[in-house]
């Protein structure tokens, strides 16, 4: 199967936090999409990484996505190396996505720059033919995504680009919610942490609506791209 995009975090939840409106968008419009998880998210305050796939499972179907893989590297211990590297391209040649969106480049919790980076180097290497892979005992060809864009999570960066996703939160929101174990829930008697807060919750939609009464949409959500975004015309503008 060929992807149009494939969303990839290091943890699960991080890409429905950080892109989850613009994958449900996607998908309206007839692209195929998949998300990559680079860890099972064992060491989060609640929960557990049993728990998180089942997690992961439903918001993958409420996001309508073609796929959902997960590497299992170690959540807090995965480094950017040739061996983590290579699991990466093995994933890229497989589904060849001509876009690849991944981790904020800077962030609060250590994997989420970290995975940043580690995928940012893996869609270059991807590209190299010379880089010998295999995929169930088939050699992969070399495949290069066009683009790399990098959501926006715990910090707020300044966007390169904003998506208007008016029309999509909902499904968005669903989607975050579909991690039950992750995040608000007054009736729990786990440990609290940063992502447990009412408030936390609740800025999934007013950072969203903040972008949107930026660029007079609704609903928008940011991007940083690791090169000029360009633009047909003027047309294709908002």
């Amino acid at each position: 199967m060929k992807l149009d995009i494939l969303a990839i975090g290091a943890h699960p939840d991080d890409v429905e936090l950080g892109c989850g409106a613009t994958i449900a968008k996607e998908v309206s419009l007839g692209k195929k999409v998949g998300i990559l998880d680079l860890t099972r998210g064992e060491l989060g305050t609640r929960g557990s990484a049993e728990i998180r796939d089942n997690e992961s499972k439903d918001a993958a179907k409420i996001l309508g996505v073609a796929i959902r893989e997960n590497l299992a590297f170690a959540d807090g211990f995965f480094i950017n190396d040739e061996k983590h590297q290579l699991e990466i391209i093995k994933i890229i040649r497989k589904y060849k996505p001509e876009i690849v969106l991944c981790n904020a480049i800077e962030d609060r919790h250590i994997d989420h720059p970290k995975g940043s980076k580690l995928v940012s180097d893996a869609c270059f290497l991807s590209g190299l033919r010379k880089i010998e892979t295999e995929l169930k005992g088939e050699e992969q060809e070399s495949w290069r995504p066009k683009q790399v864009y990098h959501y926006i999570q715990w910090k707020n960066l300044e966007p390169d680009f904003v998506v208007d996703v008016t029309g999509f939160m909902d499904l968005k929101i669903e989607a975050v919610k579909a991690y039950g174990s992750q995040f608000y829930n007054p009736n729990s008697k786990e440990p609290n942490s940063p992502i447990t807060s009412k408030n936390f919750i609740d800025s999934i939609a007013y950072r969203a609506q903040d972008l949107g009464r930026l660029v007079g949409t609704e609903f928008a959500e940011g991007f940083n791209s690791e090169r000029y975004v360009a633009v047909e015309n003027f047309d294709k503008l908002i």
